[in-house]
């Protein structure tokens, strides 16, 4: 029989299972709570969302599922979407032969994952958007990112695909079935990996940044080539080993050079603050215009953490612009943050943010314009699409008012003021404005990390607002959901919401003192282990055991770019431990670790979260009690030492003896006294404590290096 004629037998087939079980051939994304699914609701293909509906009727009409995959500010996502998502022909193809599925990735990260995995082990890539198919029972067995409508420039076309496809399906059931159980298994066999039985040592940390600074960039920083992405959390792994006095020049060289081409390139927003996505060059000059709320929260952390090594003011500006980037763009109007800014506007990606020297002379004054440009390298010709320019540090400051012939600094803040008020009467990307917990997670530590080491309460209170409105709305029936849009929160939190919450409330605590949020803390890494651990194997799952069965449960291992939520369970897992005295959670965090033992040191730019935490573990940690009336200036005065004295491998609780909840909720507070009616510290290690002190300056010599680990009190 021809392919043609297997064809026209499906489709009337599919008519006559819509007659007899009345399958709605409609779009179904309309009412859906993700931006990106509303975005393809107008799409004359029949979508569905992810869900049992959808496998049902795949079954019922004998035809595949094709799983499209992406999110809103995907750049690549709305050309397929263009080119075939809304193309009657095209549409009219997917609608005879296949069940359609959309999935938001942000939304549903563990479908994102089982099916990425597909992805790669079917075509030897991955990306957005994906474009999985599979049988009725949900397992893959072809796959691919982007395809174009016609084929081009070694990719075939997506109507070549879907008809191929469809028939192999009807003709070659069996070689497709099989196809899908060997991928399915695979899978699944990824995911039974065992902890490994050999030792955590320190050793693993020095391999780590042998192996970092093999990839590293001596030119123009970071890791690799293109497209380059900023290295967040290698650089906070980085910056905390420096900060304990554990890294060489050739590590503050990563650090420095990696941080200052960022800053000055066009990955950084120079007139609004903010970091893109990533850069599809080497230089970090031209970027994928879209900005997420986890890379801005990360490196807003990491750069206020860089702050905190030397006072650097360069530092301190890209944590405060990009932290006021996210209050004034980002921030919700009851405290959380929202996901992501679009790369796409109707004048085309990256219209918002690219100059002229005309578009310049519009709104800036003579002086002013020569400034911009000698500082900015805008020129006629430009650096990007259309002559225009992205603006990128070219000179410094100091050069630029050698050009001007005056002080370069408030000609140039005047100029940014002006362009960043022109650039708002432009039309703005898309802002997802669902509010994700993990994301959230991530901007609380941030906020609450850089509103101490900057002296802004005000970020310290932002931080206040989001951890608020997380545990007030995102939490419903005692379990976290995921992510929260038009007044409801929807989808079961993952491993990654729980261990990034926890992450930024423990953050708070440390830069309040303020027992709830601890107390949330505890809470939630509670449930990350009762729904997420793998007690048998050791780390955790992605999905919680609650959750939608899928056909394979994964591990979220890798930082990508954001922390893998098994390295962050343990990361925070050991932190809980220290300001508890648990001797269960650093086991579960070890066997966590133990998961990726060899990928920390042979692939470390991918493993730096659990990288951080192994540090955190396998050396002396300290643990201070600081007691005392929080609002009393001796106890602050402590608690000011503890925070620059103690360095990275440090935990602090604060409270009054007196209170019950400050000691109920950090038990390293129990059972420590003032000392003749004044405040007092004890510094701990491994939870053995020395003598009290009381004073500031006893407290520096007590975490001064040349102090022993063994304790004066029988206390601990």
């Amino acid at each position: 029989m021809k392919a043609s004629d297997i064809r026209r037998d499906k489709v009337a087939e599919v008519s006559r299972w819509r007659r007899v079980l009345s399958f709605e051939p409609v779009n179904r994304l309309k009412d859906e709570s993700s931006l990106y699914l509303r975005q393809h609701a107008d799409n004359p293909v029949h979508w569905h969302a992810w869900g049992d509906a959808a496998f049902e009727e795949a079954r019922e009409r004998d035809v595949p599922v094709l799983l499209s995959v992406g999110y809103s500010s995907c750049h690549w996502c709305h050309v397929m979407a263009h080119e075939s998502f809304e193309d009657d022909e095209t549409a009219t193809l997917m609608n005879e032969l296949f069940v359609n599925v959309k999935v938001d990735r942000e939304e549903r990260p563990d479908v994102d994952a089982l099916y990425m995995q597909a992805t790669i082990a079917l075509s030897g890539g991955g990306g957005w958007p994906m474009t999985v198919f599979m049988t009725p029972e949900g397992k893959p067995f072809y796959a691919g990112t982007y395809f174009p409508p016609t084929a081009r420039n070694g990719l075939p076309g997506f109507r070549d695909v879907l008809s191929g496809l469809s028939d192999a399906y009807a003709s070659r059931r069996e070689e497709v079935a099989g196809q899908a159980d060997r991928i399915t298994d695979q899978i699944a066999e990824a995911a039974a990996r065992r902890a490994d039985p050999e030792a955590l040592t320190p050793e693993i940390l020095d391999e780590a940044i042998v192996g970092l600074a093999r990839v590293f960039d001596p030119v123009e920083g970071g890791f690799g080539g293109a497209p380059k992405f900023p290295p967040s959390v290698s650089l906070e792994f980085l910056i905390r080993r420096m900060k304990a006095g554990d890294a060489d020049r050739h590590v503050q060289q990563i650090v420095d050079l990696t941080m200052a081409k960022m800053a000055a390139g066009g990955i950084y927003d120079q007139v609004g603050g903010g970091f893109h996505r990533y850069s599809v060059d080497n230089v970090w000059l031209v970027p994928h215009f879209e900005k997420m709320l986890y890379d801005n929260a990360l490196l807003a952390g990491d750069y206020a953490l860089a702050f905190t090594l030397g006072g650097s003011p360069e530092a301190r500006r890209i944590a405060e612009e990009t932290l006021d980037y996210l209050l004034r763009e980002m921030r919700a109007p009851d405290g959380g943050f929202a996901a992501a800014q679009d790369a796409d506007t109707p004048e085309g990606e990256g219209a918002y943010f690219t100059w002229t020297p005309d578009s310049l002379a519009e709104v800036l004054d003579v002086l002013e314009v020569r400034a911009v440009r000698a500082r900015y390298g805008v020129t006629p010709q430009g650096n990007f699409e259309n002559n225009t320019t992205i603006l990128r540090g070219v000179a410094p400051i100091a050069a630029v008012s050698q050009e001007i012939g005056e002080d370069a600094a408030p000609v140039l803040a005047r100029a940014l003021t002006k362009l960043r008020e022109a650039r708002g009467r432009r039309t703005p990307p898309v802002r997802d404005d669902k509010v994700i917990a993990s994301w959230n997670g991530l901007a609380i530590a941030s906020f609450a990390v850089a509103g101490i080491a900057l002296d802004r309460p005000d970020y310290v209170e932002a931080a206040r607002d989001a951890a608020a409105f997380v545990l007030d709305h995102l939490v419903v029936d005692e379990r976290l959901r995921r992510t929260y849009a038009d007044g409801e929160a929807h989808h079961l939190g993952q491993l990654d919401d729980h261990a990034n919450v926890c992450h930024g409330l423990l953050a708070l605590y440390e830069a309040t003192f303020e027992p709830r949020w601890l107390d949330a803390a505890r809470d939630l890494a509670d449930a990350m282990i009762d729904l997420f651990a793998d007690t048998e194997r050791g780390g955790f799952y992605q999905a919680g055991a609650d959750g939608p069965e899928l056909v394979a449960r994964t591990r979220d291992l890798e930082d990508n770019p954001a922390p893998g939520g098994n390295s962050q369970a343990a990361w925070v897992l050991v932190r809980i431990a220290a300001l508890t005295g648990s001797r269960q959670l650093p086991a579960l965090a070890e066997a966590a670790l133990r998961l990726v033992r060899d990928e920390m040191a042979s692939v470390p730019q991918a493993f730096s979260t659990a990288l951080t935490a192994l540090d955190f573990q396998v050396n002396d940690s300290v643990e201070i009690a600081i007691v005392g009336p929080l609002d009393d200036e001796r106890t602050k005065a402590l608690i000011d030492v503890a925070r620059t004295d103690a360095g990275p491998r440090a935990v602090i609780a604060a409270g009054s003896p007196d209170d019950a909840a400050a000691v109920e909720a950090a038990p390293l507070l129990e059972d420590r006294p003032l000392v003749d009616g004044a405040p007092a510290a004890y510094v701990c290690r491994a939870f053995a404590c020395r003598a009290p002190v009381t004073t500031p300056e006893a407290l520096r010599a007590e975490l001064g290096p040349d102090v022993g680990a063994e304790p004066q009190t029988a206390e601990g």
